[in-house]
């Protein structure tokens, strides 16, 4: 087994084999195969570092070899065992540009939601938001993917508090939806319910002004309006009580119920998702504290 302190000497000893000699073609195959077997031992011994400096060295390798795909597994490789943010985030990319130079959008998307994943994880939502947005992009044959890649994205916004961005973002993603209604009913309908209940409390929180109103978050608002209510006419994709609910709270920030507003907030919780819980709570702190001091 490699131990740390003999890394650099494996290292130079498969590097030197790299140098052109007289009359000899250097075996770039075999030095990429070692790196790789050097990597996969470093790895072991959770030396995470040393094991992405080998596989970077395969990558070089494999594209010395002109061996795109093993040149975009070696650096996918190296970025997940580097434990530099900035060395990881660039052999990321690199491989995602592999991906795309091979035309595999597919799997450049993935990485990007790998990547995506992670500094989400990492308490780095707003830097997630372009790597989610670069795979929605990427997913431009696979509609579901795409609009759940939208979806992540959507969640970072909320996170980053860039809501009144976020509002047309959900405005956005559910029109994109609708229009693949009629290709994929079933597997959109969560999606739509999903946008429809985050836009509803985004415009609850927000609170534009009339005149600030676009037409399609008033055409929203007027769903949920007693006056204008038609049990005909209802929103079909959500469940009838998640509706009379959701118009509920509606009405409870018009009137600026603050009572009414945290009974609905318990009795909503089940059916809402962790981050349309984060923004109920929010309109609820907004009612108490309207100075903003909620949000």
């Amino acid at each position: 087994m490699a131990a740390e302190g003999d890394f650099l000497a494996r290292y130079r000893a498969v590097s030197n084999k790299l140098k052109k000699r007289f009359l000899r073609k250097p075996n770039v195959a075999e030095a990429s195969e070692q790196f790789g077997q050097l990597a996969k031992e470093l790895k072991q011994q959770d030396c995470l570092q040393y094991a992405a400096f080998c596989n970077l060295a395969m990558a070089r390798c494999e594209q010395t070899l002109f061996n795109a795909p093993g040149e975009a597994l070696a650096l996918t490789d190296a970025a997940r065992f580097d434990e530099h943010l900035q060395a990881a985030l660039n052999c990321y990319g690199f491989a995602i540009k592999v991906y795309i130079e091979m035309n595999q959008p597919v799997m450049a998307a993935s990485l990007c939601l790998e990547l995506g994943n992670a500094l989400k994880e990492m308490n780095r939502p707003g830097e997630a938001i372009v790597h989610y947005q670069r795979a929605a992009e990427l997913q431009t044959q696979m509609p579901i993917e795409a609009l759940l890649s939208m979806g992540e994205m959507a969640t970072c916004k909320i996170l980053t508090r860039d809501l009144e961005t976020e509002n047309e973002n959900w405005n956005k993603l559910k029109y994109c939806t609708i229009s693949c209604l009629a290709f994929f009913q079933g597997a959109f309908l969560d999606i739509v319910a999903k946008c429809e209940i985050s836009r509803v409390l985004l415009l609850m929180l927000l609170e534009p002004p009339p005149q600030k109103l676009l037409p399609e978050h008033a055409q929203t608002l007027e769903r949920y309006a007693w006056e204008s209510f038609d049990p005909h006419s209802q929103v079909t994709f959500l469940p009838e009580n998640v509706f009379l609910l959701l118009q509920s709270v509606v009405m409870a920030c018009q009137e600026k119920d603050t009572e009414s507003l945290k009974s609905l907030q318990t009795e909503l919780w089940p059916f809402l998702t962790a981050e349309q819980n984060h923004l109920l709570h929010l309109v609820v702190q907004e009612r108490i504290t309207p100075s903003g001091q909620g949000i």
